[in-house]
């Protein structure tokens, strides 16, 4: 037996069982082999559908996000305007106020020392009043020979007196 000169029946059953192997494959291992490599294939595809839409929803996510951020600093911004405003207006009143009071105690204060002006001219009144009673006393205590003499004391001493 020579190795390489085959012997015909060998080359048969050689092909023969080839061919038979070669249907068996193909009716029972090719088909599912090609529907896994083709189930396989369609996953990745879902897989990179899904991965692109997920990457789309996240580019919409943070476009949301970013518009979120613009939203709440522009409503910061606007919070921070009005207590600004707030702000102003509560100080304004405050000075306001603090003039008007003041406005008051000063009006207070000049009443207050007109009354004591007045009660120092009523004072001072009372005071002339004593000592025109104390001259006239003293006059009339003197010894006047004559009226006209009484009268030209009494207008020198009217004249030196500044009734107000």
């Amino acid at each position: 037996m020579d190795l390489l000169s085959p012997e015909p029946g060998l080359v048969i059953w050689s092909g023969l069982t080839f061919i038979i192997l070669f249907l068996l494959l193909r009716k029972f291992a090719w088909r599912p082999i090609l529907d896994a490599i083709k189930a396989r294939e369609h996953k990745i595809e879902e897989a990179l559908a899904s991965a692109q839409k997920a990457s789309e929803e996240y580019k919409r996510i943070e476009e949301a996000k970013a518009n979120m951020v613009a939203d709440a600093k522009q409503e910061r911004d606007l919070m921070l305007k009005e207590a600004r405003a707030v702000k102003d207006s509560i100080l304004a009143e405050a000075k306001e106020n603090a003039v008007v009071e003041a406005q008051k105690i000063v009006a207070a204060a000049k009443l207050q020392i007109e009354k004591e002006k007045a009660d120092a001219i009523s004072e001072l009144k009372l005071q002339v009043a004593k000592m025109s009673v104390e001259i006239a006393g003293k006059l009339l205590s003197e010894n006047l020979k004559s009226d006209e003499r009484q009268e030209e004391i009494i207008e020198k001493y009217l004249n030196e007196c500044n009734f107000n």
